[in-house]
């Protein structure tokens, strides 16, 4: 027999399907043999239902065996229903195996016309009583088991939502992920891991309540940031509609809907000022002890309005400078997601920015896909050298003092909007601006460049190197 026919026979024009028990499985099915008709002539519909066939008794014999192990207490009830929708899936691809679409019973028994709880009868022994599983499938007594929050969260993150992942890093899916996960940590900590079907207003009320209290604490404590509230609610908002639309139940009332707190006004991270940036930040020297790549982030930020993780995942071929306009390339960076489309763009360098990136033709392989690190690494450099002039200031500071010295400059709206990555709702016409275009209004507005800076910059780049890798070297040598 052909590989292609492995557990299939043909008795009287018509195929069969018959496997032998495996071993493994036969202290749980006492049968020697499963042995079926495919009600079929026709191989290649005889192939189709086998396929079915070895799917539905695979995901049955794991579910038995799966019922008998040894179960923790702390686990019973995630692994019982596992186990359910296992026997729920080989129900359904039973009825398949049979020519028939999984129906529950509740809805053969309610519809008007009988023709197909006739049909699915007349498919059952009457002489014999037919098998169970057989039955239970046919006629749709196995009923679709709860499944708990932290399944369906699973789910969304593996089948519904996957296409949200598509073209991300792996550091940002495992962001993406983290983040989801949270919202759904924070509701089991409260209401433990429920079903989704079972999820009222009563919890997701007292989710926002909570939520609220953390908010508003008493006493002298700082309350946390209505945003970070907003993203947990919203998480699970967007859980619970997709879920139930997956499953087919787009009508389901959601239970965190309309929940939200009221984010507060005038938090916007401040700019730099002029004055700040020239007496503070172009001074090289400030940066003793802190690592090259670090260093030359910062300073090719001042005069490109980047986002940091634009700039430090940036790639050799997107740094520019042997060229009339020495520019960045803002582009996908491989399997790394831009944050919008209107971020891709073209940006002269000018001023110190220019001689940074100069000096990083290889681009920033210590923090490549790492956010995090550069972020917490540069907030904890301007920190210790006071270089924030209040506890508001960040590094994306630097961003929003570029555009505001583009407004105060008088620079073309469109144009800003292109150099920030922003999208424009105005109708567009043109590229843009010619490179050279930009850079002579960008040059409007730059900083002035210290006296030797450049030579400044590497000293304190070479100093730093070295200070590093004597450090290490000491550490090793202990």
């Amino acid at each position: 027999m052909k590989n292609n026919e492995k557990y299939l026979f043909k008795r009287g024009g018509n195929f069969y399907y018959e496997r032998r028990i495996p071993k493994e499985y036969s202290e749980f099915d006492q049968r020697r043999y499963v042995k079926k008709s495919l009600k079929t002539s026709s191989l290649e519909v005889a192939i189709a239902r086998r396929n079915s066939m070895i799917e539905a008794d695979d995901l049955f014999w794991a579910s038995i065996s799966s019922a008998a192990d040894g179960i923790s207490s702390s686990s019973i009830q995630a692994e019982k229903t596992k186990a359910a929708l296992k026997r729920y899936e080989g129900a359904k691809r039973r009825a398949m195996a049979k020519g028939f679409l999984y129906t529950p019973n509740e809805d053969l028994l309610s519809q008007t016309d009988i023709t197909d709880l006739v049909r699915r009868l007349d498919t059952l022994p009457g002489h014999v009583v037919p098998k169970r599983d057989d039955a239970e499938a046919i006629l749709g007594i196995v009923q679709k088991p709860s499944v708990t929050i932290t399944q369906a969260h699973e789910l969304y993150c593996d089948k519904i939502e996957m296409a949200e992942l598509i073209g991300k890093s792996e550091a940002q899916k495992t962001s993406w992920r983290k983040i989801k996960k949270r919202s759904v940590s924070n509701f089991v900590d409260m209401h433990g891991d429920m079903p989704m079907d079972k999820i009222t207003r009563d919890e997701a009320r007292k989710f926002y309540n909570w939520w609220g209290e953390r908010l508003l604490p008493k006493g002298n404590k700082k309350g946390l940031s209505p945003n970070t509230a907003n993203r947990d609610l919203g998480n699970l908002r967007k859980l619970y509609r997709k879920y139930w639309e997956y499953e087919g139940d787009e009508e389901r009332l959601n239970p965190f809907r309309n929940l939200n707190f009221v984010e507060r006004q005038g938090e916007d991270v401040p700019h730099f000022e002029n004055d700040w940036v020239r007496e503070h930040i172009l001074n090289p020297e400030v940066f003793t002890a802190l690592n090259r790549q670090a260093i030359l982030i910062i300073y090719s930020l001042i005069e490109t309005g980047c986002r940091p993780s634009e700039i430090s995942n940036i790639l050799p071929e997107n740094i520019i400078v042997d060229h009339d306009v020495p520019h960045l390339r803002i582009r996908k960076q491989g399997n790394r997601q831009l944050k919008t489309t209107s971020s891709i763009r073209d940006i002269p360098l000018v001023g110190v920015s220019l001689i940074a990136m100069r000096n990083a033709l290889e681009g920033f392989v210590k923090y490549h896909d790492k956010g995090n690190l550069l972020s917490v690494s540069l907030l904890k450099a301007f920190r210790r050298r006071s270089l924030f002039p209040t506890e508001n200031h960040r590094i994306y500071s630097f961003r929003h003092s570029f555009e505001k010295r583009m407004l105060e400059g008088g620079l073309d709206y469109d144009l800003r909007c292109l150099l920030m990555g922003h999208k424009n709702t105005r109708p567009q016409y043109g590229d843009g601006g010619s490179l050279e275009y930009r850079r002579d209004e960008l040059m409007k507005i730059a900083h002035p460049v210290p006296k030797e800076f450049e030579k400044r910059l590497l000293r304190v780049c070479e100093s730093n190197t070295k200070t590093n890798q004597y450090t290490k070297q000491k550490v090793y040598v202990g």
